[in-house]
C-alpha cells in the first residue's frame, strides 16, 4: 500500500489510491512556510481497521521532519494520535 503526496505550496494531502480510486487521505494547509494545519483525515470502509490512519500520520511526520515543519493537528483523529504518541511526535508539534 503506497502513500502518495500532493502539495501545491499552499495545501496538500497524503493519500492512498487503490485501482485508481482514492481510499484514504489526510489533508493539510500551510500556515506560513514552517507550519501546517492538519485539518482532515478520511479512510474508506474498505480500509478501516487496518491502521491506515496511523500510516498517514507517520507519512506526515516524516515529511515534517525532513522539511523542518511543525504541525497544528486540528483534525480530531490526527489530534488524538499526536496526543497518544506525544513523546514520539513532540518534536513536530507547534
Amino acid at each position: 500500500m503506497e502513500i502518495k503526496q500532493f502539495d501545491d505550496g499552499k495545501k496538500g494531502k497524503f493519500y492512498i489510491e487503490i485501482e485508481g480510486s482514492q481510499e484514504a487521505e489526510m489533508t493539510y494547509t500551510y500556515a506560513g512556510k514552517e507550519k501546517i494545519i492538519i485539518d482532515h483525515t478520511e479512510v474508506s470502509e474498505k480500509l478501516k481497521g487496518k491502521g491506515v490512519g496511523y500510516k498517514l500520520v507517520e507519512a506526515v511526520v516524516d515529511f515534517m521532519r525532513a522539511n523542518n515543519i511543525k504541525a497544528i493537528p486540528l483534525c480530531p483523529f490526527a489530534a488524538a494520535v499526536f496526543k497518544k504518541k506525544h513523546d514520539a511526535y513532540k518534536d513536530v508539534l507547534s
